[in-house]
């Protein structure tokens, strides 16, 4: 039988418009999950992601609501300088934070901690998200992900736009108090593998690996687990990596 979906149109006025947002699931932990790069909200369903949490999302333990990205216009629109599609990135950041949040929260019957997960960019999405509003996500499973926007064949001054976007800033200088709040609000799950397109040219595995040691010397709470040479950067392995890391969030 095939899984319940309920399609949102989420007014996006930092978009200039509306964004969708497809929901999984009956009961449970509320998930908000990020596509691969310039993916479309179907493409978790597409891909296999919501089979892979039929169980949970059945049984009551997960709901799932899964976003569109707004990646064209920001960090994969490679004609612009890094800064600026930083800057459009806020835009779609608002939108997740100011409509996305507040309408999952209306549907789960009130405030609720909402955990995030995303592939490849997705998981830069769902890791960036959480330890910027860890007030409302305090939870993140990244996997695949490459989490230094500067890397993303970056040109032009980086600024603050990119800097606020980039865990390996942020996180290296933070301290006092609002670093001993997040070692007590937040965790970070971060899987990666070992197979083809993991290394070169996403460099996943390096930048997962960099940022547990970061996010570990800052003692922020988080787990990496690196799968082997059979999981390459693409749908099967990041089917694998859900059941692993997302489907017992809510158990």
């Amino acid at each position: 039988m095939a899984m319940r979906r309920d399609v949102w149109t989420v007014p996006a006025p930092s978009l200039g418009g509306q964004g969708t947002v497809l929901a999984y699931g009956h009961w449970g932990t509320p998930v908000l999950f990020f596509p691969a790069e310039a993916g479309s909200a179907y493409d978790i369903e597409n891909n296999g992601i919501i089979d892979a949490l039929a169980g949970p999302l059945e049984h009551g333990h997960l709901k799932v609501y899964v976003v569109d990205t707004h990646d064209r216009h920001t960090w994969s629109d490679t004609s612009l300088p890094i800064e600026e599609r930083a800057r459009r990135h806020e835009g779609y950041q608002s939108w997740i934070n100011e409509q996305v949040a507040p309408a999952i929260h209306g549907d789960c019957g009130g405030y609720t901690p909402i955990a995030t997960a995303g592939v490849s960019m997705g998981a830069f999405h769902a890791v960036n998200t959480t330890l910027r509003r860890a007030d409302l996500f305090p939870h993140a499973v990244g996997m695949s992900g490459n989490y230094d926007p500067t890397t993303w064949h970056a040109w032009g001054e980086a600024g603050e736009a990119v800097y606020f976007n980039n865990p390996f800033a942020y996180v290296a200088n933070c301290g006092g108090d609002h670093l001993d709040w997040l070692r007590g609000r937040v965790f970070i799950q971060l899987a990666a593998g070992s197979g083809a397109f993991e290394d070169h040219p996403t460099y996943a595995q390096a930048s997962s690996r960099a940022l547990a040691e970061l996010l570990g010397a800052k003692g922020i709470r988080n787990h990496l687990d690196v799968w082997g040479t059979d999981t390459p950067h693409d749908w099967p392995s990041w089917r694998r990596m859900v059941a692993a890391h997302v489907a017992p969030l809510g158990a």
